[in-house]
Parts: C-alpha cells; sequence; structure tokens
C-alpha cells in the first residue's frame, strides 16, 4: 500500500514537473532571450522558443482578415464583395512584402548565424529603403485607381458605388503592410520573434476597437461603413509598425539600427532584391493564380464571391499558426547554415514539418466536425454560407499534405534558395490549378465547386513536390 501511494505521488510529482517546465518554456518564448543561442542545444526546445511567438504572430495576422470581415458581413454581400475583391488584388502586394522578408530573414538569419550582427544590422538597414520604394508606387497606383481595380476584378457596379473608397485608403496605406511585414522579418531572422509578435498584438488590439466604431459609427465615431474597416486596420497597422520601429532604432533585441546603417549601400540592396527576386516571383504566382480565381468565382455573382471570401478567411485562420511555425524553420535553417550546420538545419526542418503535419490534421478534423457552425459565425444568407461550406470541407481535406509541404518551403527561403519554391508554384498552380479550375468550372460548369477542387489538388501537389526536392539537398549549398 505505501508503495502504491509512494508511486502515484512520484507520478503527480513528475507530470506537475513537466508542466511546470512546459509553462516555463513558453513564459520563455513570450519574453525572448537576446543571448540564447539557436545553433545550440535541444533541436525541440530552440523551435519551440522559435516558433511560438511565430505561430502567435501570424495567428495575429490573420486575426486582420477575421476580424474585418466580421465586422462588415453585416452591411450586406456589395460590402463583402468589396472586401474580398480589393484583397484579392491586395495579394499582390502582400506577395511583394513578404518576398522582401524572405530575403531580408535569410540574410539576416545568416549574419547572426555567422555572430556579425553589425552586418545584419546594415542589411535590415537596407531592407527599409526598399520598402520605401514599394510603399511610395503601389500607394500612388491605389489612390488613383481604385474604381479601376474593382473594375479590373469584375466587380459590378453596386460593389464599386459601395467599395471605391475602402479600396483607395488600403492601396493608399500600403506602407504600413510594407513595414510591418519587413520590420517583422528582421526580428524573427534575428531570432527576436517575440518583439514581431508583440507590434501584431498591439496592431490587432486598436483593429478590433476600432472596426466596429468606425463602420457603425458607435461613441464619438462618425458611422463610415465599409470604409471604416479600411481606416481601423491601417490606423492598426501603422501604430504595430511604430511600435517596431522603436524597438528596432532604441535597441531591446539583438539588432539595432543606427544612422550609418541606413546609408544607401547599392551593392547590398541588390543582394537584397536578388534574394527577394525569387520570394516575391514565388508568392505573385500563387497570388496572381488566386486572382485569376476570383476572377472565375465572381462570374457566378456576389454570393459566390461572399462565400468563397469567408471561406479563405476562416482557412487563413488556421492555417497561418502553421505558417508561423514554418517561418521558424527558415530563421533556424538560415542561422545553422551561418554557422557552419547544414545537417543541423536539415534535422531542424523535418522536426517542424512533422510539427506542421500534426496541427492541421487536428485543424482539418475540426474543420469537418463544425464547418456549418463556423460558417453560420459569419454569414446567413443561405446561398453564401452553402458556398462557404462547400469551400471549407474541400479544403481541409488535403489540410495535412498543406502543412508538411509549408515547413519544407520554408526551409528553401530561410536558406536563400527562393527560386526552387517558385518553380514549383509555377508548376503547381499554373501549370495545374488555374487550367484545372477553369476546366472543372466552366468547361464541365459545375461552377464555383470545381474552383475549390483544384486548389485543393495544387496545394496537396506542392508538398509533395516541395519533400522531393528538399531531399535532393541542393539548398545547402546556396549562398546569401
Amino acid at each position: 500500500m505505501t508503495t502504491n501511494t509512494t508511486n502515484t505521488t512520484n507520478t503527480a510529482a513528475s507530470e506537475g514537473s513537466k508542466f511546470s517546465r512546459a509553462w516555463s518554456l513558453f513564459k520563455q518564448s513570450l519574453r525572448g532571450d537576446t543571448e540564447l543561442n539557436y545553433t545550440e542545444g535541444s533541436i525541440a526546445r530552440v523551435t519551440i522558443l522559435l516558433a511560438i511567438p511565430m505561430i502567435l504572430e501570424m495567428a495575429m495576422e490573420s486575426v486582420f482578415a477575421i476580424v474585418d470581415i466580421f465586422f462588415v458581413a453585416g452591411l450586406g454581400t456589395e460590402a463583402v464583395a468589396t472586401v474580398g475583391l480589393t484583397e484579392a488584388m491586395i495579394t499582390l502586394l502582400y506577395a511583394v512584402a513578404i518576398g522582401l522578408s524572405m530575403g531580408t530573414t535569410a540574410m539576416v538569419a545568416r549574419r547572426i548565424g555567422e555572430k556579425d550582427r553589425e552586418a545584419a544590422s546594415l542589411a535590415a538597414g537596407q531592407a527599409l529603403w526598399i520598402g520605401v520604394f514599394v510603399s511610395v508606387i503601389v500607394g500612388l497606383i491605389g489612390i488613383f485607381f481604385g474604381r479601376n481595380i474593382l473594375l479590373l476584378m469584375g466587380a459590378d457596379e453596386a460593389v464599386v458605388a459601395t467599395g471605391e473608397t475602402y479600396t483607395r485608403i488600403m492601396f493608399g496605406g500600403s506602407f504600413s503592410i510594407v513595414f510591418l511585414f519587413l520590420i517583422n522579418a528582421i526580428f524573427r531572422g534575428a531570432g527576436d520573434a517575440n518583439l514581431a509578435m508583440r507590434a501584431l498584438i498591439l496592431a490587432n488590439g486598436l483593429n478590433i476597437i476600432l472596426d466596429p466604431c468606425l463602420i457603425h459609427g458607435y461613441g464619438p465615431f462618425p458611422e463610415m461603413g465599409v470604409t471604416g474597416a479600411a481606416v481601423a486596420t491601417n490606423i492598426g497597422r501603422s501604430v504595430g509598425m511604430l511600435y517596431g520601429l522603436y524597438y528596432l532604432c532604441g535597441g531591446g533585441g539583438r539588432i539595432r539600427l543606427h544612422l550609418k546603417d541606413m546609408g544607401m549601400k547599392l551593392a547590398l540592396i541588390w543582394s537584397l532584391i536578388r534574394i527577394s527576386a525569387g520570394g516575391i516571383a514565388q508568392f505573385l504566382v500563387a497570388t496572381a493564380s488566386w486572382v485569376f480565381l476570383m476572377q472565375i468565382v465572381s462570374g457566378f455573382g456576389s454570393a459566390a464571391v461572399a462565400g468563397y471570401t469567408i471561406a479563405v478567411r476562416i482557412v487563413m485562420f488556421t492555417l497561418l499558426p502553421a505558417w508561423g511555425l514554418s517561418n521558424a524553420s527558415a530563421t533556424l535553417v538560415g542561422q545553422n547554415l551561418g554557422a557552419g550546420l547544414p545537417e543541423r538545419a536539415e534535422t531542424t526542418v523535418w522536426h517542424i514539418a512533422r510539427y506542421n503535419a500534426y496541427y492541421m490534421g487536428l485543424a482539418a478534423l475540426a474543420m469537418l466536425l463544425f464547418t456549418q457552425s463556423i460558417a453560420e459565425f459569419f454569414t446567413d444568407e443561405p446561398e453564401a454560407l452553402a458556398y462557404a461550406v462547400q469551400c471549407l470541407r474541400i479544403f481541409a481535406y488535403g489540410y495535412v499534405f498543406w502543412g508538411f509541404g509549408m515547413a519544407i518551403i520554408q526551409a528553401f527561403n530561410g536558406a536563400g534558395d527562393t527560386m526552387t519554391p517558385t518553380w514549383i508554384n509555377i508548376f503547381c498552380f499554373w501549370i495545374v490549378q488555374v487550367p484545372l479550375a477553369y476546366f472543372l468550372a466552366l468547361t464541365l460548369e459545375i461552377g464555383p465547386v470545381g474552383v475549390f477542387w483544384a486548389v485543393f489538388v495544387s496545394d496537396m501537389l506542392t508538398g509533395i513536390v516541395g519533400v522531393a526536392f528538399f531531399m535532393r539537398g541542393k539548398w545547402k549549398e546556396r549562398a546569401v
């Protein structure tokens, strides 16, 4: 009896000790540790320390989309279609921002792995100059051609009348998107993912507060309708961007920008552009295909666009945490290659890919079990709801492949080999996805559901092809 009691006590103590260690690790990941070396020690431990704030950061990024569509949904299908069509086009800007952030993360991570913080800071300063050029060009295009953008996307006159100002503001405020992506890419490359997470928590908090106030005119705020969602989002992102700049210039992380880092170094800017070009092309290929798919869907009416938009936003919410875990793959690959540890880099990627597959499997199960309830949270219009439910169920079938492939693709990007994922995307999206979507939706006349199945096929194929190329090992030889 005494032995059994002792064993029970020891088991309870052991479980308590495990929980205590896990809680301590979680707190450390949120707090950050500028002295931690991610190229040493337990791979599982450093992955968790880096991945937790990255997961939360990406979850916060997805909250922007979910919050906007939640509050806008009450304004009708025209307002939802405005958000969806504008978002479809502005994803081209996201493609540029994400592509630039890939090159920035890869270069900063490699310099940190080499223990050269001054070179990492210089690379960060040059990345911000690229952000200035991109923001000015995109902002001017959006301000002067907002109406044309909606018409190009197939919007009818009702949607244009409702959302022209929304589109102008979203594109005009592109600087907040570009700089928030770049600053957070610098933090991630350096291993300061907790700072990137905090910037997005602040940005989202403001957006959540301002969205209903500016859309519906609560309290002293004017009632701006769908335009209020654009104003709230841009204010939130801008404040998050300023928070990031404060820590980047004022210290508190592994990198601190000085005036000398902001002097333009054309050779380094060109090097960043060269590395980022593959990342930009990679996402332009993917997002351009999505724009094409949205045009196919828009041909079936505003309800189809609204249902597809709602489904994609929900998918983003489940997907971006996995993307955050994949971002840890990019940082750890870059730092380990910089430290001359290619085998450790590869082992780390397999660990993260497996974690991603586990998570996406659970997310898929939840999606399939509660599809109707999840979609009803965003709309009660029967036709839009039916499209959203169909889309969510089809996408869920490919979640495990999707999650595994994301970690592998980000490993290429972290190594600076951004062209391999680009060629994979060209094949999977433009050789497979787009023709298949057109064939199923229009030639076979099965409508938007054909588009949904084409996305499922291409994303599953991306994971399979990505693993095949990763196992060849050429990415380990990439110089940055």
